[in-house]
């Protein structure tokens, strides 16, 4: 009878101390960062075909996460947004950064240039409880 109660109390002890420890590595976990581009498209059709295509891929490739990408855009407030907006969702500033000075991004950016002009910036996100 007391195997059963040590084990128990062992399984217990176990179980709390994992869970302490997750919450730990929880709290100190960087919050992601999301960034937002808006694009005023010169060229649609080349937009869509030589640039938007590689853009994309090269964001996945470096970690980044598109988490929404088009033209149906609404202002609620203030001045209309771009006729075009990401949105991107990065592990941290450091991670966008690398991207963003990324040969790859660079040569594939002058294609992007001919046809759209860019407006980016990032926002830190807000741990979750």
């Amino acid at each position: 009878m007391k195997a059963r109660y040590t084990v128990v109390a062992a399984a217990v002890a176990g179980f709390a101390a994992g869970a302490v420890t997750i919450e730990q590595l929880h709290a100190q976990a960087k919050p992601p960062v999301f960034v937002v581009a808006e694009i005023d498209l010169k060229n649609l059709d080349g937009y869509q075909k030589e640039y938007a295509p590689k853009a994309q891929a090269l964001i996945r490739k470096h970690g980044g996460k598109i988490l929404a990408a088009g033209q149906n855009v609404h202002a609620i407030e203030g001045a209309p947004p771009k006729p075009r907006v990401a949105v991107q969702q990065w592990e941290s500033m450091e991670q966008y950064q690398k991207y963003r000075s990324s040969a790859e991004f660079k040569e594939n950016r002058k294609i992007g240039d001919k046809y759209a002009t860019f407006r980016a910036f990032a926002v830190v996100g807000v741990p979750q409880p």
